[in-house]
């Protein structure tokens, strides 16, 4: 047990309190499109109690709802009223989803004038945007306009599917997205097409809301195409993109010619356990990305692992990137690749595993309630990730009760009994086991 004299402190702007006034701010700029004198429930009311149904981890709207009264919920979110689970689906299916994708960057923002965005600084100055596209919604019965549809033996599938653009580091843990893009209808017939449309949406947000930041995109090998590589250079981003040989045949042919007159620089790292060779990494410059495209030159990066006890390959990854790479950066660049698992890993699999409930339907709507609800929970998902990663009291937590499941089963039973009049308050009532020195009520 932690005694009071020991506290950790939270950063000043990277605690929950903190991070949920800055949504609540932006929710205010949400423009509400009804008719004042009708209005019993304020839209950033509405949003930001949806938001905190995804932060307390509720399985459902309806679950939530059962909630909705509990004072605890309004005093830490800052809400007056909470409105019943169908108000609030009625509420939130019209708003727009632009001012939500700008809450991304609020919350980077605090990062950055809290001096902890260098946890995500990869080098030179420049950061890892990885970007890759889930769905959260599937139903043979329940659609909307918006819904991207698969045709199927049963019958017609209907569903949604977003892309995210997140920040990621090989050596932490935690992302921070930077901005999410619903893959909608109207961007094609197949996934590929409907993948690539949202994705050049989602850089162009990103763009406009980071101007200046310095960023290296690293994505699969659907990206490393000639109009997505020139998307990326018209809005100054590097790039570290997927390369594999049955999608470059062109490409691979002139790796081996361009090995053939030994322009290739490689480095090796062997096991410092046994001295066996245990990687090499392999860097070529100026090459055609492909037949149609022999004057778009991108530089090769290709690395390889090798198996302990054969010592043959058994990994190998490749990537296509337009970055000069000195020998020393080579290994630190080929985890740099690796890192876009991270926004499979840390990101889609916590969303969906973790409490948040990422593929639940908490509510479909006809236009966009079930996009906003999914920004939503990216939104509570990023609160999440920033204090896991920067919060001294909620890490504390964390590693008392060992498992987020705990944590979360933690969290929801404080709020229902008790309440604290902020989230630091709540965290170190965890912390100092206060809640179970309380007696009885009478």
């Amino acid at each position: 047990m932690v005694g009071s004299e020991t506290l950790p402190k939270p950063k000043k702007y990277l605690n929950a309190d903190a991070l949920i006034a800055a949504i609540r701010r932006r929710f205010d700029d949400v423009e509400d499109t009804r008719r004042i004198s009708s209005v019993v429930y304020t839209l950033t009311d509405t949003l930001t109690a949806a938001m905190a149904m995804f932060s307390l981890k509720e399985p459902s709207l309806l679950a939530f709802e059962d909630r909705r009264d509990e004072p605890a919920i309004k005093k830490l979110f800052g809400i007056n009223k909470i409105p019943s689970d169908s108000t609030m689906r009625e509420i939130l299916d019209g708003i727009d989803i632009d001012p939500l994708n700008e809450a991304f960057a609020d919350l980077f923002y605090e990062l950055q004038r809290g001096g902890m965005l260098k946890k995500w600084h990869f080098h030179d100055g420049y950061y890892l945007l990885a970007v890759d596209g889930t769905g959260h919604f599937c139903s043979s019965k329940v659609h909307c306009k918006h819904c991207l549809q698969k045709n199927t033996k049963s019958g017609t599938i209907y569903h949604h599917q977003a892309v995210a653009a997140t920040l990621v580091h090989p050596e932490t843990r935690e992302v921070i997205p930077l901005a999410v893009e619903p893959i909608i209808k109207q961007d094609g017939q197949t996934k590929n097409d409907c993948e690539r449309n949202a994705s050049a949406r989602l850089l162009r947000r990103v763009r406009r809301l980071h101007p200046k930041l310095k960023l290296i995109v690293v994505e699969d090998g659907l990206a490393s195409n000639a109009p997505h590589i020139e998307l990326l250079q018209e809005l100054n981003m590097r790039f570290l993109l997927g390369a594999k040989p049955g999608d470059h045949q062109y490409l691979y042919e002139a790796v081996i010619s361009a090995c053939d007159r030994s322009e290739e620089v490689s480095v090796d790292r062997k096991d410092p356990v046994t001295g066996e060779l245990a990687s090499q990494t392999m860097y070529i410059e100026n090459l055609p990305l492909n037949k149609s495209n022999d004057d778009l030159r991108v530089n090769f990066l290709q690395h390889d692992e090798f198996a302990p006890d054969s010592g043959d390959v058994s990994n190998r990854f490749s990537w296509v990137c337009d970055l000069k790479i000195l020998r020393p950066l080579l290994y630190r660049y080929s985890t740099a690749g690796r890192s876009r698992w991270r926004i499979e890993n840390e990101t889609f699999n916590s969303l969906k595993n973790q409490g948040y409930q990422y593929e639940h339907n908490f509510g479909h709507g006809s236009e966009n309630l079930c996009t906003v609800l999914m920004l939503l929970m990216f939104l509570a998902f990023t609160v999440d990730q920033i204090q896991q990663a920067c919060c001294p009291v909620f890490i504390a937590v964390w590693a008392k009760l060992g498992s987020k499941r705990n944590l979360w089963d933690h969290l929801r039973s404080h709020v229902r009994h008790f309440v604290f009049e902020s989230f630091v308050q709540l965290w170190r009532s965890i912390l100092l086991e206060t809640a179970m020195a309380q007696p009885p009520p009478r």
